[in-house]
């Protein structure tokens, strides 16, 4: 999968932005603030994911500005498609969003079309953040695999809000008890089927991620990812997820119910679930050097883009923010190895901290505006 064309105009600084990128590697430059990761962002919104900034909708145009646009064409083994997301100000028709020139009811419908992966200075929290950026990783990667995993998680978090708003009113005596019975049969349906998700993803990716690991390693340390679901064991989930494992979810959401209205809160459940990330036998949050962290957040990024290109016979489009230039050359040229075959945008202050032999096309970003855009050229080398 590759973005044959790209045009953004008010998303943030971004003013009348058009390029038609290199299929290979996409080299943005510019310096800090000038609009390199807002150009990523304007991209990687049309993949129907939130932003990876944590921007909120409201923020995409530009202060001074009205409305923003984003749209690309991007080219798969089959055809091509045109992805387009507008925005404006007005209360009556604030967003539109279109496929192939039909309007969508939202974002979601992109999620099944447009595959990207991002590689941002902040996925070292996937490591040494909370368990909420461990379960977000792992259940965004999993959603790539299977769309519909994405309508179980929304689905579970409606439930969620729902119980926990119940639980304020039981607590206050405003809410009859008996109603939670309800809330509690769809949150252990959906939650067992986000359990299951999640430790068969974190399976597989700890197969690839122990592997990559020690290659970037030297062979010298071992990479291991273990799910710890709140409410199954290990042996457990050797079972089908059928109806006796939402029995037993179910039973477990019971049993802490008391505790529950009280606090006013769930305890129990899928939102309560860690991801166990280990070097060596220790855990990497609390043990890991900042070199340990880096090169586990960046394995993991690399296994899930392994992972894809194996289920979906598709590559998915790779974008990098700042995160190369830091790198030693041995690493860069790790994951440009990982990379190879998959179309590339790498943002950067410095191109000349870059690996030399990279070929593609260089894009300098100023004040919001595309100045310049050449052919990598051969003085590089």
């Amino acid at each position: 999968m590759i973005i044959t064309c790209a045009e953004i105009d008010g998303f943030k600084n971004l003013e009348g932005v058009f390029f038609e990128p290199d299929p290979k590697y996409n080299i943005i430059v510019g310096p800090n603030a000038q609009g390199k990761t807002n150009l990523l962002e304007a991209m990687w919104i049309l993949s129907g994911c939130k932003s990876f900034r944590g921007s909120k909708e409201k923020d995409y145009i530009c202060l001074s500005g009205n409305r923003m646009s984003a749209k690309i064409k991007i080219r798969d083994s089959v055809r091509e498609q045109k992805i387009e997301f507008e925005m404006t100000r007005s209360q009556s028709s604030p967003k539109l969003i279109t496929l192939n020139g039909v309007k969508q009811k939202g974002a979601r419908a992109l999620f099944d079309v447009f595959k990207c992966i991002a590689f941002i200075p902040d996925d070292v929290d996937i490591i040494k953040g909370s368990p909420e950026k461990r379960r977000s990783f792992i259940d965004m990667a999993a959603s790539q695999l299977n769309p519909v995993s994405v309508v179980h998680i929304n689905k579970h978090n409606a439930v969620m809000n729902q119980r926990n708003a119940l639980l304020k009113g039981i607590m206050q005596g405003s809410t009859d008890r008996g109603i939670l019975d309800i809330w509690d049969r769809q949150a252990a349906r959906e939650g067992a089927v986000i359990s299951y998700m999640r430790n068969e993803y974190v399976a597989r990716i700890n197969a690839i991620c122990g592997e990559l690991y020690r290659t970037i390693s030297g062979g010298e340390e071992v990479l291991e990812l273990e799910y710890k679901s709140n409410v199954y064991r290990p042996e457990d989930m050797e079972r089908a997820c059928d109806e006796a494992a939402v029995e037993q979810y179910y039973r477990k959401l019971r049993e802490t119910e008391d505790y529950d209205i009280r606090t006013g809160s769930t305890h129990t459940g899928v939102n309560r679930d860690e991801i166990n990330i280990k070097i060596n036998g220790v855990s990497a949050r609390d043990y890991g050097s900042q070199g340990q962290i880096k090169s586990a957040a960046l394995v993991m990024k690399l296994a899930q883009a392994e992972i894809f290109m194996k289920r979906s016979k598709e590559s998915p489009v790779i974008f990098l923010d700042d995160v190369m230039g830091e790198l030693d050359e041995q690493r860069q040229r790790f994951i440009f190895d990982m990379i190879k075959d998959m179309q590339v945008f790498l943002t950067t202050p410095n191109e000349g901290a870059l690996l030399p032999e990279i070929k593609g096309k260089i894009m300098r970003i100023s004040g919001g505006r595309l100045i310049d855009e050449n052919d990598i050229s051969s003085h590089r080398e």
